[in-house]
């Protein structure tokens, strides 16, 4: 760190109540947003409250350093990036301040992520309809800075329509509230700040009111540049001159929102075209029916969202055949029955226009948000492209009249094959502003080349279609230089006008909108010259990707995993807030190591360590980040790589080799369970190992599983029916370690439900006189990737017989058989491993699909308890079978299944059991598990799967949760009960 930078931070340290970070890891961390630049800022504040964002201004400009501010990051042109202090306000100033539902306004922080201000209004009926894809990370101040738009713009307008006020923090301190403003202002107690920038911004207009009539598009989709065409001397809103400025004019401290009624009603149709022209050729007619929204999805995007496991079965449900593209044409409204009307005017309109049949209806709520979440999700589905070349962001904005946009398309089209490259194209066709990014290299020099002579094409072709250049993310570093060639050098000045009215030193977000860098320099960029990958001794298989390296580079930073619900991606994030400790910052740590940004020994240092840290594993990301990145496999490689320099400590030694000593721990069980029981052990234990002395660990049986009682014998069906002989099944069942030696009452259930239901039971054994079988889940879990490799070999040919006879593999707890499907294939690739894989599944997932193809004959009665609450173990949902959970559990007679939604449970293994994360280790049940499972009645079955996971509901809830084939086993009819293993809710 400079000595200029050393005296800002310890200002800031000293004068700012939020984190004050000017580390080389964070500063890498907020050195990118989703656009293809990489500028490290010189620190960042997390600012708690307004004040902070006051003084470290004031600091700043004090110091002759800019100031950018910053939401979520999510910008695609760079806005978000600068040679500047950066000021996060998406951690702590995230409150709605007022909600006026006569007048249909709402009063926000910065901060407030559209998603989280909508579920808090929707008691009201009225919601906020700027409805941008990230809605689920994106800030409310992040979208004011860039007048976003959203799917429904058509009927909605963009943010400068539905912005009333901004209270802003202006260069000299002053803090005005942007507002309304009538013809004659005076006597409304503005101050002089205030009212000189109203006089002085009209008189600009006045003077350029003819250039900008001649100059500005006359579109909706119109975001380049400042609004300078809002402003009127009859009466305006001064708060829509900042809308758009993208943080160059003032800090945003407090926004104030137009609401809309909620539409009681929507219904979808789904349009389907075997020529992407046709589909750009029949959207002006289409938005002659009134919709609230036409997306573009083209076939690009299919065949990737194809690929991604969350994505595929709505894919499969809504797109017929092969088409080329496909418009979701969206009809809403209080008035259900006119929306279907509209529904069925659009299926004749298509049939009139010679698209008989093209229409798939979709008017189940819960199937059309599957589609929506399809189309959401575009951007970061087109960077699932494996390789280097990947669709870049610098044209995906123009906006062309709707009457010229198959033939801009086509011209466009024609531009990337003269550069050997083609585009992808999505979204708002509605308004004539196609997502399209052309395939391009940014590792090359000739890429950034190849991406200025594409722009400077397809803006010239933008211009004399009189449409705009940047018609929804903004100008940033993308677009800003481009200003002079669409809105002229007359209008160019004016913009720098405003700029240095409202900021005459240039302290706010400099180089954005006016006196911009060249949009095609690579020292910008995140692949600078000479971007290399330093050499790595992988462990894991990381070819499909190319290299660990490209692996890691799939994150496009577009902060999916910042979201705080649904699903379970990502956890730490959701405990801290913190951008150190959510998938998208790791991955951006990993990257910026692996290429030597960071120093040399980066990569293996404490601070990646750190980084690291709270990642739970939970595989939420494998499944939910559109772009695949899989950081649970990123920590076990970063580990392995880890230990083997700092060497493993005691503690993680213990976790590691528990397969290892558990017989001689259960045998011993008495004295090993004395630490449960004496505070002064586990006292004793959390000083030498670090585990947490308020919190039980699990309790060594002496009934632990033998693997004699799995002996051969018929299933029950059959000893009933000796003559019958049709249905039998061979299966095997995998004794884990977590079930074997701590609730063996577990594995004695699914003997009993597999007998039961007419399966021959064969349990997985190790070679005679060696320990038992285990996946290597614990050795995983602490890099030591050399003994998970020898546990999986050993699994693997025990199991491989079994596979190639296509008998299934049956397992208990998640993690355990999770393994044998995810990293058994990246420790040892090949066909051997990928038989075991496919044969690998849970109780759960075999009798849900047994019971749907009616080859189970299982006896099951109702149980004492009515109702069921279930709790996912993470990798169930990352491997989607929670919905296998709940028709397994429906099997049982009158008994009514709800599903937590919940995100990780808290306690992931080893994880909860370590002080050092004990506190976020309890946030994250409190976030939802803890409160569901205390709110519900004590006649409700507790349902978890995961061997942690019930561990943790019993810690912070007092209550015992159970496997789910605990339930089945319960619910059984018993005709013979000296041919069957008991069983009942064992209390450990």
């Amino acid at each position: 760190m400079s000595r200029s930078n050393s005296t800002l931070a310890t200002r800031l340290r000293r004068e700012v109540e939020g984190e004050v970070l000017f580390d080389a890891f964070s500063r890498g961390r907020y050195s990118t947003d989703a656009s293809i630049y990489q500028i490290e800022p010189l620190g960042v504040v997390v600012a708690r409250n307004v004040a902070d964002i006051q003084r470290a201004t004031a600091i700043a400009a004090q110091e002759g350093v800019a100031v950018l501010p910053r939401g979520a990051g999510t910008s695609q042109c760079g806005q978000t990036v600068g040679d500047a202090l950066v000021i996060d306000t998406s951690k702590h100033l995230n409150r709605i301040l007022k909600v006026d539902t006569e007048q249909q306004r709402v009063r926000v922080q910065p901060g407030i992520v559209l998603d989280q201000l909508n579920a808090q209004l929707r008691h009201t009926g009225l919601h906020f309809p700027v409805d941008v894809s990230p809605a689920n990370r994106a800030t409310i101040g992040g979208m004011t800075g860039n007048n976003s738009c959203g799917s429904r713009s058509i009927r909605y307008g963009n943010m400068v329509h539905n912005v009333e006020a901004v209270r802003t923090l202006l260069a000299d301190g002053t803090v005005a509230e942007f507002g309304p403003v009538p013809g004659n202002f005076t006597g409304l107690g503005h101050s002089p700040r205030y009212v000189d920038l109203v006089q002085r911004m009209r008189e600009l207009h006045t003077r350029e009111a003819d250039e900008i009539a001649r100059r500005f598009p006359k579109l909706l989709r119109r975001v380049g540049g400042y609004n300078i065409d809002t402003i009127n001397a009859a009466g305006h809103n001064m708060s829509h001159l900042l809308v758009g400025s993208e943080g160059t004019l003032g800090f945003f401290t407090e926004i104030e929102l137009k609401l809309a009624t909620l539409p009681r009603h929507r219904v979808l149709g789904i349009c389907h075209f075997s020529s992407f022209y046709q589909a750009m050729d029949v959207t002006q007619h289409i938005v002659k029916l009134d919709p609230s929204a036409v997306e573009l999805v083209d076939r690009t995007l299919m065949e990737l969202a194809r690929e991604i496991d969350m994505f595929r079965p709505t894919l499969e449900r809504f797109v017929k055949g092969s088409p080329e593209a496909l418009l979701l044409v969206e009809f809403a409204g209080d008035d259900e029955s006119l929306n279907v009307q509209r529904l069925r005017e659009l299926v004749e309109l298509m049939a009139d226009l010679g698209f008989p049949g093209s229409v798939v209806e979709a008017t189940e709520p819960s199937f059309q948000s599957a589609v929506w979440d399809v189309r959401k999700a575009g951007l970061n589905i087109m960077m699932s492209m494996k390789g280097d070349g990947k669709p870049v962001s610098f044209v995906e904005d123009c906006a062309v009249p709707l009457e010229d946009l198959a033939e801009y398309t086509r011209r466009l089209d024609e531009v990337f094959a003269r550069h050997d490259t083609k585009g992808t194209w999505y979204a708002h066709a509605s308004v004539g502003t196609l997502h399209v990014r052309p395939i391009i290299n940014l590792k090359e020099e000739q890429g950034a080349s190849k991406m200025r002579a594409i722009a400077e094409e397809a803006f010239e072709m933008v211009r004399k279609y009189k449409g705009s250049h940047s018609g929804e993310h903004g100008d940033g570093l993308v677009r800003s230089e481009f200003h002079e060639v669409m809105f002229g050098e007359r209008m160019v000045k004016a913009f720098e006008t405003v700029k240095d009215t409202f900021d005459p030193k240039g302290l706010f977000n400099p180089g954005k909108i006016v006196r911009p860098e060249r949009m095609d320099d690579r020292s910008l960029m995140r692949f600078k010259p000479g971007y290399a990958p330093i050499p790595i001794d992988a462990q894991l298989d990381w070819s499909a990707w190319g290299g660990l390296s490209d692996a890691v580079e799939m994150c496009n930073n577009n902060g999916t995993c910042r979201k705080s619900n649904p699903g379970v991606m990502c956890p730490s994030y959701r405990a801290t807030g913190d951008e150190k400790h959510v998938t998208r910052g790791r991955a951006n740590s990993l990257r910026l190591a692996l290429t030597g940004q960071l120093g040399a020994d980066a990569f293996t240092s404490k601070d990646m360590y750190d980084t690291m840290d709270l990642c739970v594993s939970c595989k939420g990301c494998k499944r939910e980040c559109p772009t695949g990145v899989d950081m649970a496999r990123m920590k076990v490689e970063f580990l392995h790589h880890y230990h083997l320099k700092h060497g493993l400590p005691m503690s993680e030694r213990l976790v590691a080799y528990l397969p290892h000593y558990a017989p001689v721990a259960a045998a011993l069980a008495p004295v090993f369970n004395l630490r449960n029981r004496v505070p002064a052990l586990a006292w004793l234990q959390e000083r030498l190992f670090g585990f947490d002395a308020q919190r039980p660990l699990p309790t060594w049986r002496t009934d632990w599983f033998r693997d004699h009682e799995a002996d051969s014998r018929a299933p029950q069906s059959q000893e009933q029916h000796p003559t019958k002989s049709t249905g039998l099944r061979d299966v095997v069942l995998l004794a884990d370690t977590f079930n074997r030696w701590f609730e063996p009452e577990n594995l004695r259930a699914a003997l009993k439900v597999l007998r039961h239901g007419g399966y021959r039971v064969h349990l997985a054994r190790a070679p005679d006189k060696q320990r038992p079988l285990c996946c290597g889940r614990t050795f995983l879990a602490v890099g030591q990737t050399d003994r998970a490799r020898a546990e999986a070999q050993r699994m693997v040919d025990v199991l491989l017989p079994h596979a190639r006879l296509g008998r299934p593999i049956i397992g208990l707890e998640p993690s355990c058989l999770f393994t044998l499907r995810d990293e058994f294939t990246a420790l040892l690739p090949g066909g051997h491993t990928d038989s075991v894989a496919s044969c690998a599944v849970l109780l759960e997932e075999f009798i849900a699909r047994e019971a749907e193809s009616g080859r189970l004959h299982l006896p099951l009665q109702a149980i004492d308890q009515r109702q069921a609450m279930v709790h996912g173990h993470c990798h169930q949902k990352a491997f989607a079978v929670m919905g296998d959970v709940e028709r397994t559990l429906r099997l049982i007679p009158d008994l009514e299944v709800k599903t937590i939604e919940s995100s990780c449970c808290g306690m992931a293994g080893a994880f909860g059991y370590q002080a050092r994360h004990a506190k976020v280790s309890q946030t994250m049940a409190e976030e939802n598990l803890w409160p569901a499972v205390r709110g519900a009645s004590n006649e409700t079955l507790v349902v978890a799967d995961g061997t942690s996971c019930r561990q943790q509901i019993e810690f912070g809830t007092e209550r015992n949760a159970v496997h789910v084939v605990q339930a089945l086993a319960q619910a059984i009819v018993e005709t013979d009960s000296r041919q069957s293993p008991s069983s009942g809710f064992n209390q450990m």
